[in-house]
């Protein structure tokens, strides 16, 4: 599945997300040449419907292409098939976020492996992928090491970040012990300050000589460590206004993302009174539903302080990956 380039293909930087397929037949892995010999590796619509990687991108090449660029760039650009129809991902597709374990034999997963090859002959510098939320959530950064390297690369972004290690499939997971390594969460599609902030982003990677040396100090940092995965119990309907649905969400409930809600917080109403609503795992799978989540009478409530992200109204992202996740304060030091 997948492509690769030594330039750029004619007429790449012309197409917006949704026109790529007309330049690229499916993944596609660019290699380009810069002052600088240690490689950027930039990944980009690993969810067809995230299109801000993109724009930043093919702005940031577009400001190079009349002359050289200050380090070398390894581009991925992920799922174009969904890019074209605006989706996440097709329906006979995996999730393109979900397959970096390797531990499939998809199309996708064979894929994977070879990108993760091909990069792995490079003098890699660092590796940023670039995401877009569904719901209202700052700008952030996330790691899946607390090394000061990773650190630095991820507060370059924003002093938010978020330490996790699972999902343990997703692209930044791969690329960590290969070299610093981040996934830049952007905002919502479509928002010309999230272009902005990645572009700004990408291009102050390309001129970074190297990482400081010295550790990120406490106030210069927000960090933030993801502790469970909250889902839907799968066979019951969920939604936002429809009583008939096994669970009603609140209708604003992305609110909640990183805000630091007390417990007896309610996130909506099941059907059935005492009916067990969500399923909710820690970093070693195990279910620790009954720590975070109580039903009361009909109101799904918090029964301990948390502080959600990624919470989304897209019912679709919901039922595909999950609800959100829950996050606590990580103290340095």
């Amino acid at each position: 599945m997948l492509h690769i380039f030594d330039q750029l293909p004619h007429g790449l930087l012309e197409r917006d997300a949704t026109r790529l397929h007309e330049i690229l037949p499916g993944p596609s892995l660019i290699h380009l040449a810069g002052q600088k010999t240690d490689t950027l590796f930039i990944s980009v619509l690993l969810h067809g419907n995230e299109t801000t990687g993109w724009e930043a991108a093919r702005e940031l090449l577009i400001k190079y292409s009349k002359r050289p660029l200050p380090r070398s760039v390894c581009l991925f650009i992920g799922n174009v098939a969904a890019a074209r129809h605006v989706q996440r991902h097709l329906p006979e597709q995996p999730d393109y976020n979900r397959i970096w374990k390797c531990d499939g034999d998809s199309p996708e997963h064979h894929m994977a492996r070879q990108v993760i090859e091909e990069v792995s002959k490079l003098e890699l510098f660092a590796s940023v992928d670039v995401h877009n939320n569904t719901g209202k959530n700052p700008h952030y950064a996330c790691v899946n090491r607390l090394d000061q390297s990773y650190l630095h690369l991820a507060t370059l972004f924003g002093r938010t970040v978020v330490y996790f290690i699972k999902p343990d499939t997703v692209m930044s997971m791969v690329m960590a012990p290969l070299c610093p390594s981040v996934t830049v969460e952007c905002g919502q599609p479509g928002m010309i300050e999230g272009a902005r902030h990645v572009l700004d982003y990408l291009d102050a990677c390309l001129h970074l000589s190297a990482f400081p040396e010295h550790p990120v100090t406490p106030h210069d940092l927000d960090l933030f460590h993801t502790v469970a995965t909250v889902k839907i119990s799968p066979e019951l309907e969920v939604g936002f206004s429809n009583e008939s649905d096994d669970i009603c969400l609140l209708p604003d409930i992305d609110r909640f993302n990183f805000n630091e809600l007390p417990a007896g917080t309610a996130f909506g109403q099941v059907r059935t009174p005492g009916k067990q609503a969500f399923h909710v795992r820690d970093e070693q799978n195990q279910d620790v539903s009954a720590r975070f989540f109580e039903t009361n009478g009909r109101w799904i409530q918090t029964r301990t302080p948390v502080m959600p992200s990624m919470l989304t109204l897209d019912l679709d992202i919901i039922k595909q990956d999950c609800l959100c996740y829950l996050m606590e304060r990580f103290p340095l030091g």
